[in-house]
């Protein structure tokens, strides 16, 4: 015997307006300092500040793709060919994302060992002061991006330890940003100062060590999640704790658990019983304890 929790189209999404206004605020703010620092570049000579401006803009258009990911999973919210809502096309939009940050950690590598080995003339105060502007500039997006994930927390959405995979996506190429824009204050003083100017391309390669590092835990984190691979959560022994109350009488055959939502799951079960009375009902008022469990499908086999 089979039974679904509901006939009707399930929608677990949950609307995070904040950080869909938050990430096209920031997106705006990047693409203004992204012409800047291309303009400055072009304007001083500069190939440090041409190689932020650019690199840049492939964050500008990956926090794009943040607030158009927000737009999709609000425009298709009611849309029932989405069988349990449209979150995970925030997710989708952090995998995007995090693929960009390992290119933008791999141009950065690029650009600066062919700095290391054919070093370009730096027109040093005057990179100081748009690298100093483009670091107060992230630190004012990360605020915004802060403010929003509070926001969305202290309203009651964001459940235990599981954040916006969207959001934060979206935070983390800010973050990028501004510490490849302190490594090049740095960078630039060292050489202002000192005359190292190998300690630009370095410092590029130490960013770009850094970026990646990001990127891979959020490459694991989003492909978790679009693969469904769920069955190491705690969620997973909580469900057969509770059928398995009494071993002797019920035991699980098959399990099959995925996250339909920031915290929610679904599940498929296969039960084996010799109770002649135990309905699908039942089984899943027992499991209306964990409120996460957002929908069941529950099958039973007797034996005698």
């Amino acid at each position: 015997m089979t039974i679904l929790n509901d006939a009707h189209h399930h929608n677990f999404n949950t609307a995070n307006p904040a950080a869909e206004r938050g990430t096209r605020i920031v997106m705006w703010i990047t693409a203004a300092m992204m012409v800047v620092e291309i303009v400055a570049g072009w304007w001083f000579n500069s190939m440090a500040l041409l190689a932020d401006g650019w690199h840049m803009s492939s964050h500008a258009f990956a926090i794009g793709l943040s607030a158009f990911a927000y737009a999709s999973a609000r425009r298709y919210a009611s849309d029932p060919r989405f069988a349990f809502g449209t979150w995970k096309i925030e997710v989708l939009a952090g995998f995007a994302s995090a693929i960009f940050l390992l290119g933008v950690a791999a141009m950065m590598v690029a650009g600066s060992v062919e700095r290391l080995f054919s070093p370009q003339p730096i027109h040093y105060q005057q990179a100081i002061y748009v690298a100093i502007v483009g670091l107060l500039v992230n630190i004012v997006c990360a605020l915004i991006l802060g403010h929003a994930h509070d926001d969305h927390h202290h309203h009651g959405h964001d459940h235990h330890h599981h954040h916006d995979l969207n959001l934060k996506s979206a935070y983390l190429h800010v973050i990028a940003d501004a510490a490849t824009s302190v490594l090049a204050i740095i960078a630039l003083v060292g050489g202002l100062f000192y005359g190292w100017s190998w300690l630009d391309p370095l410092m590029g390669i130490v960013g770009a060590v850094l970026v990646a590092a990001w990127a891979r835990g959020l490459l694991l984190e989003t492909g978790k999640v679009l693969l469904d691979r769920e069955m190491d959560h705690p969620v997973v022994d909580e469900i057969r704790e509770v059928i398995e109350a009494n071993p002797d009488e019920t035991s699980v055959t098959d399990l099959h658990v995925w996250r339909v939502g920031k915290e929610a799951y679904a599940c498929a079960v296969s039960i084996t019983t010799r109770s002649t009375t135990l309905t699908p009902e039942q089984v899943r008022d027992q499991l209306r304890q964990h409120e996460e469990i957002a929908h069941v499908t529950i099958e039973i086999h007797r034996y005698g």
